[in-house]
């Protein structure tokens, strides 16, 4: 099948005029702000960004701001919500890519303090005695990403106090994974809930145990917190997943490089005609995939194939994610880490500019979960996470740089 991003073609290569060509081909995406403008405003003036920020575009700087201000409206004091309307609910407070994109966010712009105050109330009201999470879909991939969140707070300067008591929970955690890919001392995949919406489609996912091999393995990395025995074995058994699941994605993965569908479990699933012609296949798309390539666990040949697949099945617009037959684009980040990775910077400066124009409410930049397609409507209401894409985005690029 043809790439079927109609417009990657011609803005890839736009550099820096891409914010003006994109604007002239697309509607803004319009509609009423999440919280009072003048006090997000507000509160973004008075944010602090690191002496040697540097930003390509005003608009980029004013939308990091944004983002940062935007946890402070969104939580209640230290207490986490998910966003407003439906999402503010109390059954959504859990859900761990809330404190996950927010203490990366943090972190990235030097909000450390903040960050571990929000990051510990998190883990000491969320994370139960026997390492689960008190949430009623949590996938597997979280739990690993929560154990990558406390390694970044080690990196960004986070205060060995606060890493010793945020041990416990996080030792929890991942005591809990090791638990559940470990039998009789061999490594096997575990099955799991991949997605809070998709709780009852219980398998065995690959990005599930591609973020338990990464968080393992980041927590492997707090030696002087676990114990270099302990730390030892954590690693050894990310080591042998591993291996098991890139064994097991070989013999899902047809060997024709021109077959773009990658089924997202162990366990046979149909393949679709385009990638967002089911709900798996747009789950797998908006998600499944991205987290896969996030997770530094693929060999770079399965990643590049992966960022084909997308193109090739019919997975993006103008960079930002297709899901059925609209915009979804909260996970947005995980794509775009593979394709930092990857060296792809033309690919992630389309990403970010996408997400910005076709995401992000004109005037205000309120960030909805959901548009239409064609674009320029609010389709579900704003969620922190999306909020927060491009602010993480351009953390990454300005520590990468």
């Amino acid at each position: 099948m043809k790439a079927t991003d109609p417009h990657r073609a011609i803005l890839i290569g736009a550099g820096k005029s891409l914010p003006g060509e994109m604007r002239g081909r697309f509607e803004p995406c319009r509609g009423e702000p999440a919280f009072d403008p003048e006090e997000v405003a507000r509160i973004a003036d008075l944010i602090r960004m690191p002496e040697d920020a540097v930003f390509e575009d005003p608009l980029l700087e004013r939308v990091v701001r944004n983002g940062l201000a935007h946890i402070e409206t969104t939580f209640q004091g230290d207490h986490p919500k998910y966003g407003v309307g439906t999402y503010a609910r109390e059954e959504h407070d859990g859900f761990p890519p809330t404190i996950i994109s927010a203490v990366d966010a943090l972190t990235l712009w030097g909000m450390t303090a903040k960050a571990e105050r929000l990051f510990g109330y998190w883990l000491e009201n969320f994370v139960r005695p026997d390492g689960t999470i008190r949430y009623y879909g949590p996938s597997l991939s979280e739990y690993g990403q929560l154990l990558t969140s406390g390694l970044r707070m080690m990196e960004r300067g986070c205060g060995a106090e606060w890493l010793k008591k945020a041990a416990g929970p996080l030792g929890r955690i991942a005591a809990h994974l090791q638990c559940l890919v470990t039998n009789g001392g061999r490594a096997q995949l575990a099955p799991g809930i991949p997605e809070a919406d998709e709780s009852a489609a219980v398998a065995t996912y690959f990005h599930n145990n591609a973020w338990i091999v990464r968080g393992l393995k980041d927590w492997a990395n707090l030696p002087n917190v676990i114990g270099s025995n302990n730390a030892s074995g954590y690693k050894q058994c990310a080591d042998a997943l591993r291996e098991v699941l890139l064994e097991a994605i070989g013999g899902a993965w047809p060997g024709d490089q021109g077959e773009w569908w990658l089924r997202p479990t162990v366990e046979a699933a149909a393949r679709p005609e385009n990638v967002t012609a089911s709900r798996l296949g747009s789950y797998t798309n908006y998600r499944y995939w991205p987290e896969l390539l996030s997770s530094g666990a693929l060999p770079r040949n399965w990643m590049e194939r992966i960022v084909k697949a997308r193109l090739d099945s019919g997975g993006q617009f103008c960079g930002v994610t297709r899901f059925e037959d609209r915009l979804d684009d909260w996970p947005l980040m995980n794509h775009m880490e593979g394709l930092l990775a990857l060296g792809m910077a033309d690919d992630f400066r389309l990403c970010l500019w996408g997400h910005i124009h076709l995401h992000q409410a004109e005037g205000h930049l309120t960030a909805y979960e959901q548009v239409s397609l064609p674009p320029g409507r609010r389709a579900a209401d704003y969620c922190l996470p999306c909020q927060l894409t491009a602010a993480r985005a351009l953390g990454r690029l300005r520590i990468s740089a």
